[in-house]
């Protein structure tokens, strides 16, 4: 490998980490969206249902276990952000500097592919263990005797009771969604760009203009996958044993819930997801342009 080989590689490298940073700290601020969300999908119709909406979800949270209560899982995700930042925009890059035309155009039928390729390798390597964990933590903290005293506790027990799979539960149902959601957001985004840029290529989007497109892709994946998002978490959950696949999931949801209940939690997830994708986007078309700017890695 040569020296400007050797460089580009740490630039990269460094470029996944500030974006796993940004998206930690992102976590950070919007995670208790996410736990509400997490618990409102949990929530099977009974007769009355646990939690009467997003408000009674939090108001019974912060009862039962105070503030910190809403950051149940938070570090299953922290801990995989950088991962999966490298894994998601690795191969979309890897992918997309392939799919690209003579003039460094990606159409919308390409970006969305290039998507759906990097969605299904981190929903593989990063997420599918991740949410697992987040789920597992969260869904624990409602049961009568709590038994996960922390995230490596957690972690022990859980491969301790159910082995390395027991991280990886609902894998199929992780890859329709992660596949799913980068495929919707990369083809938005990729859509987007091209109609802002229009017959010049090379014209530069400010970052403002960055974050509205990645904001409206992200509303538009919430949309697109929050009923594989609710069969995902089910099956993540403590009661995924009663569910032997993802379409019997999906059928016992329809047939206790209707089809209302595929739609849990997505008040909450759009919050989050609109924000997370805006930052995210962001930083990776401004790293992404300092890097070209320095060396020509597209």
């Amino acid at each position: 490998m040569n020296l400007r080989s050797t460089v580009d590689l740490s630039k990269r490298k460094e470029s996944d980490s500030k974006r796993g940073i940004a998206g930690g700290i992102e976590i950070c601020i919007t995670f208790p969206t996410e736990y509400v969300k997490t618990q409102l999908q949990l929530d099977e119709r009974s007769n009355p249902p646990k939690y009467r909406g997003i408000g009674d979800c939090v108001r019974q949270t912060v009862q039962s276990h105070g503030v910190k209560g809403l950051y149940r899982g938070l570090s299953s995700l922290l801990y995989g952000s950088i991962p999966k930042s490298a894994v998601r925009f690795g191969v979309f890059e890897f992918l997309s500097n392939r799919a690209k035309d003579e003039t460094g155009r990606l159409d919308s039928t390409k970006g969305l592919l290039c998507g759906l390729g990097a969605g299904v390798m981190e929903a593989v390597l990063v997420v599918c263990p991740m949410e697992t964990v987040k789920v597992k933590f969260i869904h624990d903290q409602t049961s009568l005797n709590p038994k996960y005293k922390g995230f490596f506790h957690g972690v022990r027990e859980i491969v301790r009771e159910q082995g390395l799979k027991g991280t990886y539960q609902g894998l199929t149902a992780t890859i329709l969604k992660q596949g799913s959601n980068q495929a919707i957001r990369f083809f938005v985004m990729t859509s987007l760009k091209n109609w802002y840029k229009g017959d010049n290529p090379n014209k530069p989007i400010n970052p403002l203009v960055t974050g509205t497109f990645g904001a409206i892709a992200g509303a538009a994946s919430v949309f697109g996958n929050t009923p594989l998002d609710v069969i995902k978490t089910r099956m993540q959950g403590l009661d995924a044993h009663k569910y032997k696949s993802v379409l019997d999931c999906a059928v016992k949801i329809l047939r206790y819930e209707g089809l209302k209940a595929f739609y849990k939690g997505t008040v909450p997830r759009l919050g989050r997801v609109c924000l997370d994708v805006a930052i995210v986007f962001i930083i990776y078309e401004e790293v992404v342009k300092v890097l070209n700017a320095a060396w020509k890695t597209d």
